[in-house]
């Protein structure tokens, strides 16, 4: 049995590196310092979303069909999946005008609740 490759050190919580590769039909083995995937870094449940996203192509309502989710939540697991993968999620959170919101409400990637929500609370921002 296989095992997953582990990211962090179990016993100081820092990033571990692989040493060794190795081949198990020719039995080569390679070693030296290989770095971990930034995909690695993140849990089961980060991965299994990233899958449905995908699997979903990206729209958001199948998503929310799928995992039976919100919108919202939706975004703030993207945005937390971002993160952890060491990209700034600030200017995206604001890049998403009222335009933008209108036509994924249109596209069926937002409900009409969904929408009023996100209109109203980018109007108490300003």
């Amino acid at each position: 049995m296989i095992h997953p490759a582990l990211s962090n050190c179990p016993v100081c919580n820092h990033t571990l590196t692989i040493k060794k590769l190795h081949c198990n039909n020719c039995h080569t083995t390679i070693e030296n310092d290989f770095a971990l995937s930034k995909f690695s870094m993140l849990s089961g449940d980060e991965l299994a979303f990233i899958e449905t996203f995908l699997i979903s192509r990206g729209n958001i309502k199948e998503v929310e069909k799928e995992l039976g989710i919100s919108y919202p939540t939706v975004r703030g697991k993207l945005n937390t999946i971002i993160a952890h993968l060491g990209h700034d999620t600030s200017k995206q959170e604001h890049t998403t005008d009222e335009g933008s919101i209108i036509s994924m409400l249109e596209k069926g990637d937002m409900t009409a609740d969904e929408a009023v929500k996100q209109l109203k609370s980018k109007r108490g921002r300003h």
